[in-house]
């Protein structure tokens, strides 16, 4: 339930992105740095990935 809570927020901060900062890296896991768009495509999947991307962006403050 929490997990839908934040990917909601993400998905209100996307949808307000500018297109070409879309393309910007967002966050870094595993030493690979990931855009605004590949964190979409795993929130959107649901992947183990997405939900470590959604814990990054809380503990960076960029989702509250």
């Amino acid at each position: 339930m929490i997990m839908d809570s934040l990917s909601t927020k993400f998905q209100q901060i996307y949808a307000n992105l500018p297109l070409n900062q879309r393309k910007e890296i967002v966050v870094v896991i595993d030493e690979e740095p990931l855009t605004w768009n590949v964190a979409k495509i795993e929130i959107d999947n649901e992947s183990g990935k997405g939900k470590q991307i959604l814990e990054l962006l809380v503990k960076l403050g960029i989702i509250r």
